[in-house]
């Protein structure tokens, strides 16, 4: 059985979407840090079970890891859709590596040529260090999951913390899109957004706290 985890924070404008393409998935959970937008509402709406946390995208990972229900965990940001055939890459997965995890291929929902550009440095990026963020979705069989010590709270870099552990020797890249919101990377401005991105990335690896990081990132 697999299981879609979602961390929520005042995420009504993506989420809508994010839902409409996990229909098939009996269990999605939905964990909101206190959102004020209807994001809650939206999700019971939307079928999905609705977990309070505060906020904190590890600490709302964790929190929604321990309240599904699946063997598969799948964890997805509010504002990714999952492209054509994703259910059936996961299956694929499932079936050939019941012990490894997955990452789905990184897309940005804009036709700009920056874009493509940052979709292939993303794939450079996880094919010679084994390091997707979360915006790629990770799909992770619960006993890895556990296996690895899960999600810690963490304010920042909980993706790459979680990752770290399972190793790149136990990842695999699925063969479907996760098609991301190109918004923060349009109001930043698209290099400036990734030089912060990749900035934090390499503090974090020359040990610099999360905390600290993550007024750096905001």
């Amino acid at each position: 059985m697999l299981s879609v985890v979602i961390p929520t924070f005042n995420a009504a404008a993506t989420l809508r979407d994010c839902l409409a393409r996990l229909a098939e998935v009996r269990d999605v959970v939905v964990v909101d840090g206190g959102s004020g937008d209807g994001t809650q509402a939206l999700a019971e709406a939307a079928g999905a079970r609705l977990v309070l946390s505060d906020k904190g995208r590890g600490a709302q990972l964790r929190l929604g890891a321990e309240a599904a229900k699946g063997d598969w965990l799948l964890f997805l940001h509010a504002d990714t859709r999952l492209g054509p055939g994703w259910r059936h890459a996961v299956d694929a997965h499932v079936a050939a590596f019941p012990a490894k995890a997955g990452c789905f291929r990184f897309r940005l929902d804009d036709r700009a040529w920056q874009a493509r550009l940052i979709e292939s440095g993303v794939a450079l990026r996880v094919w010679c260090l084994g390091l997707p963020y979360g915006d790629q979705g990770l799909l992770v069989p619960r006993s890895l999951y556990q296996q690895a010590g899960g999600y810690r709270a963490l304010p920042l870099m909980e993706d790459v913390d979680l990752v770290g552990r399972i190793g790149w020797l136990r990842l695999k890249v699925l063969a479907a899109d996760a098609v991301t919101s190109a918004e923060r990377w349009r109001r930043d401005g698209w290099f400036r957004r990734s030089a912060r991105n990749l900035s934090c990335l390499l503090l974090h690896r020359f040990g610099m706290s999360e905390e600290r990081l993550a007024r750096i990132y905001e």
